[in-house]
């Protein structure tokens, strides 16, 4: 076990050996899209919706857009990044040539894009925090861990449709018929509360909408146990659940 989690981590440093030569470059994007989200919509939009369940629409916006960090920054990692490195950098090939194993590079993947997810989660809710629509510096250790729990079933959803598509282009379909709509119909731009019951019930497969709702409750200030329970839950149930599915299709891949 000690050696599985040794090689996993091998994946990790080799990872963040690539990432950091261009580190701002490949922040940016993360960090700065949010950040223009919550300027141009709270600013704009906000000016007109005064009141969101007795709070600014800022503040109503700002804990589901660290939320989307999380979600953006895995998927992508686990999609376009992984299919390069696996069809046209042949990384994954050259490590199997080691003792890392399939099984190793899976793993790897899944800690490297929690860390990843946690870090990009963290900078966005510094942003947020230098705005006064952070609770506390408290918070955004919170936001972090939450940041990369999140980051876990969107990062398995990216390793499957790694597993499943034919070309690079077909990730634009994964995108525009499952991501897109999982952000924006997860809670982060109105609430589900007033929406029909249809609605409320068929947002409730997305993990991801599970992971908004727990990060507007730590931002507001109002997470609790049974919240935790139940989302934390659900969450933790679809990272099983998408993970071993991603793990057995994407180990497949590797020795195929």
């Amino acid at each position: 076990m000690i050696n599985i989690f040794r090689n996993s981590w091998s994946v990790v440093i080799r990872n963040w050996a690539v990432y950091r030569k261009d580190f701002i470059a490949n922040i940016s994007p993360t960090v700065a899209d949010p950040s223009l989200i919550l300027l141009s919509l709270g600013l704009g939009l906000g000016s007109f919706v005064q009141n969101v369940g007795g709070r600014s629409y800022m503040e109503f916006l700002a804990p589901g857009l660290v939320a989307s960090t999380a979600l953006f920054t895995s998927f992508f990692e686990s999609s376009y990044g992984f299919y390069v490195r696996m069809t046209f950098e042949n990384v994954f090939k050259a490590m199997l040539t080691t003792p890392i194993g399939p099984r190793e590079v899976v793993l790897g993947e899944f800690m490297w894009n929690f860390l990843k997810g946690s870090l990009m989660a963290f900078g966005v809710a510094l942003f947020l925090l230098a705005f006064g629509l952070a609770p506390s510096v408290l918070s955004l250790f919170g936001a972090a861990l939450l940041g990369g729990v999140i980051a876990i079933p969107c990062a398995a959803m990216g390793l499957l449709a790694s597993s499943y598509v034919k070309n690079i282009n077909q990730f634009q379909s994964v995108y525009s018929f499952i991501i897109a709509p999982m952000f924006y119909l997860s809670g982060i731009f109105f609430p589900i509360g007033p929406m029909p019951h249809a609605f409320q019930l068929a947002v409730q497969i997305s993990p991801f909408t599970h992971g908004v709702h727990l990060m507007q409750l730590l931002f507001w200030q109002q997470l609790s146990l049974e919240a935790l329970v139940i989302h934390g839950g659900i969450l933790l149930a679809f990272s099983l659940s998408l993970g071993l599915w991603a793990n057995h299709r994407i180990r497949v891949k590797l020795v195929t």
